[in-house]
């Protein structure tokens, strides 16, 4: 027994923070995907995204390409490793999360339904995140 007379080792199943947790994991996979797609796009066919002049962060579109596909890679992986509830995840999943606002921000004028899109899913997951507590309990654990 601990000092506040609850067995030591139990845990509080909230089904709100579970909830938050599998939702942010989810998403997390979602937007990894999305980022993958946007990137395997620019990678096989540049000109299917519009051309801009005179753009302050003008990449050429393959190497954009190469960072959506890497960084949908690391989101997706990050959110199924975020299923085992560690708390290493929650942290790297509120980075990761974060910057895939950053970088979908700057793609914003190249697709900018699917970059709204995406912006909004990254912040619904850092909002989730956010939520989630240390005594929240997944299906995996």
């Amino acid at each position: 027994m601990s000092t506040t007379g609850e067995p030591t080792g139990s845990r509080q199943f909230s089904p709100w923070a579970t909830g938050f947790a599998l939702f942010a994991a989810t998403a997390m996979i979602v937007l990894g995907v999305f980022h993958a797609l946007m990137g395997l796009t620019a990678l096989i066919n540049d000109e299917f995204y519009a051309r801009l002049r005179n753009y302050t962060f003008d990449f050429d579109l393959t190497g954009w390409g190469w960072i959506h596909l890497i960084s949908g890679i690391i989101i997706a992986i990050a959110g199924y490793s975020l299923l085992s509830g560690a708390l290493w995840a929650r942290i790297v999943g509120i980075v990761l999360a974060a910057l895939s606002a950053i970088v979908n921000f700057l793609w914003l004028p190249y697709y900018p339904v699917w970059s709204i899109i995406a912006i909004a899913l990254a912040f619904a997951v850092i909002w989730a995140l956010s939520r989630i507590d240390e005594n929240t309990m997944l299906p995996g654990r």
